[in-house]
């Protein structure tokens, strides 16, 4: 009998004679397929322990226990998340901490950073070299120099047709690449994804660009909590303002391409309660994606990179199947660990961030109300909890809470 199969028997008769214990669980284990071989790349053996010892560790972390489902089998992303979005729990991973490319679910980031900073409604009109180094086959939404954009169009350039060319004009708005660039990695660290560094806002591949599944939920997270980046994440279809044609400007539509959203292709559905929020592709980084949905009153995140599947749109298949686990699981696994907050909201209730590996226990979360916020996307709107806690002392709140987690109101969830 080989080595693998003796000690594939010695777990289950250990799953068997003690079932409450919590046993991580490789990725050969978990999903039935053979371990990578020696000519792939491989998570390296140690990795940053933010949010949880266990999420440092390389293969799939998951605590076994009677009630609990088994993972999907048909899973081959080098590394993957699902977290409670509310409560910051992890509940099952692979590979988190393992710095990966990006592709353009760095764009979260970049959104996450500038998208606070430029009034929506401000006008600005594209010079020439603001267009100048983008990727060539980037995807672009077409914007045209010497034209004139709302920073409202610009951002559903960015969101729905993951633009670089959009990405390039308000990166010039916010002052440059090297700013926006330095905005960016210095709003990773305040969110304490420490696994990612930026090198292009657009998120094309650039050498030394990394991120991990890990630090894009953290972003993510941090993204969902701004009502105009939920609008955007959320938004199916609009109208883009195009050339002018016999004196007037016409416009065309634009539709997202995240296929989660829309179910466009016969290959995926659209996943029900989906809000967003991006994905991405490149050559170096593969597919990658990160999604929220709610079932019922729970809100999941997951995060899928670079899937070594021949499934055709595998990172949104991925995706699905880990979504329908983390609902059908959560409330019954123990997490291997949680998304931790940003530095400053440990630091304005006087507390240090924690350390790595060390995150205190969140509080019970606590009820949150939900509001429509009448965007044209599909129905999504998150809102900060009941108007009585913006009368609340914001230091307090944080203290109480340790991360103001919203409520998120989506479109109607499964039945």
């Amino acid at each position: 009998m080989s080595a693998v199969k003796r000690t594939a028997l010695a777990v289950a008769s250990a799953a068997l004679l003690l079932p409450t214990i919590a046993v991580p669980v490789t990725a050969a284990h978990a999903d039935g397929r053979k371990p990578a071989s020696d000519d792939k790349p491989k998570p390296p053996p140690v990795m940053s322990t933010v949010g949880g010892e266990r999420l440092g560790l390389p293969g799939t972390q998951v605590n076994l226990a009677p009630g609990v489902p088994v993972l999907p089998k048909a899973l081959s992303g080098r590394s993957w998340i699902v977290a409670d979005a509310e409560s910051g729990q992890v509940l099952a991973a692979h590979n988190a901490h393992w710095r990966l490319a990006p592709a353009s679910t760095l764009k979260m980031l970049f959104a996450d950073t500038v998208l606070p900073r430029l009034p929506k409604d401000q006008v600005h009109t594209v010079k020439p070299e603001e267009l100048t180094g983008v990727g060539s086959g980037s995807s672009k939404v077409g914007v045209k120099e010497n034209h004139t954009y709302k920073v409202h169009d610009l951002w559903l350039g960015v969101f729905l047709r993951s633009g670089n060319d959009a990405v390039h004009v308000l990166t010039a708005m916010n002052g440059g690449p090297a700013k926006t660039v330095g905005d960016m990695n210095a709003h990773a660290r305040e969110l304490q994804a420490v696994d990612t560094k930026v090198v292009s806002p657009d998120g094309y591949d650039a050498p030394g660009q990394v991120s991990s599944a890990y630090d894009l939920t953290l972003i993510a997270r941090s993204g969902m909590q701004k009502k105009d980046f939920r609008e955007y994440a959320s938004t199916v279809r609009a109208r883009f303002p195009g050339g002018m044609k016999d004196g007037k400007r016409e416009d065309f539509e634009i539709q997202s391409t995240n296929r989660l959203l829309t179910g466009e292709g016969a290959d995926v559905d659209p996943y029900p309660g989906i809000a967003g929020v991006k994905n991405g592709t490149t050559t170096h980084a593969g597919s990658t994606f990160t999604g929220v949905a709610q079932n019922r009153d729970r809100v999941l995140l997951v995060t899928v990179m670079n899937p070594q599947s021949h499934e055709r749109q595998a990172v949104y298949n991925e995706t699905a199947r880990l979504f329908d686990w983390g609902f059908a699981a959560a409330g019954k696994v123990k997490p291997v660990g949680e998304l931790v907050p940003p530095r400053s909201a440990d630091l304005r209730s006087g507390k240090n961030a924690p350390p790595s590996g060390k995150a205190a226990k969140s509080p019970a979360p606590v009820e949150l109300a939900s509001a429509e916020d009448g965007s044209s996307g599909m129905g999504i709107a998150l809102a900060v909890a009941g108007g009585v806690l913006l009368v609340l002392a914001g230091a307090v709140f944080l203290v109480n809470r340790r991360w103001p987690v919203p409520a998120l109101a989506r479109r109607a969830p499964r039945r």
